[in-house]
């Protein structure tokens, strides 16, 4: 069942890739049906913000005309970092699954777990590695996309200042 549900959310992260944005991809579901679609929009909106889960959350409290999500399930592609677990807790979301860990941000289990702090008044469930291999893959073919990209301009400049003729 999480399998169905995370290509799904696989499916969202390439509309941010499409978009040349980081490809991360969230849906929240609510009694079998999607609710809330999310994709990574910051560099496009210009706003931190717009982290996948932020725009799920957004687009569901919206759908269910509430800011409690208390009979949803959030997929997402990255584990969430400090930002988006803040909310999923805000939101009272129940359950959690993400597909691959953030060794650099993440906060449901790889740097700390935010979504399972007992000093808050609600807790979140996690279930992780759901397609991790396939949702690390969308992150590291785009990285190296853009490793690829910039090392080529930084070439192309670098011939352009050692060419004389140009000069």
């Amino acid at each position: 069942m999480h399998e169905f549900w995370m290509k799904k959310a696989i499916a969202e992260a390439r509309k941010a890739e499409a978009l040349g944005e980081v490809p991360i991809g969230a849906i929240v579901v609510c009694r079998g049906e999607i609710i809330g679609r999310g994709y990574n929009l910051r560099e496009t909106t210009m706003d931190s913000t717009a982290h996948a889960e932020m725009v799920a959350i957004r687009e569901a409290s919206k759908t269910l005309n509430s800011w409690r999500l208390l009979d949803c399930c959030l997929y997402v592609t990255l584990e969430p970092c400090p930002m988006c677990a803040g909310a999923i807790v805000q939101s009272r979301v129940p359950l959690t699954v993400y597909g691959t860990p953030d060794p650099k941000a993440g906060c449901a289990g790889t740097l700390m777990n935010l979504l399972d702090e007992p000093r808050f008044n609600h807790r979140t469930e996690v279930v992780q590695g759901i397609l991790q291999d396939e949702c690390a893959e969308l992150l590291t073919s785009f990285f190296r996309r853009l490793r690829q990209k910039h090392a080529k301009i930084r070439t192309t400049v670098e011939e352009r200042a050692n060419d004389p003729g140009l000069s």
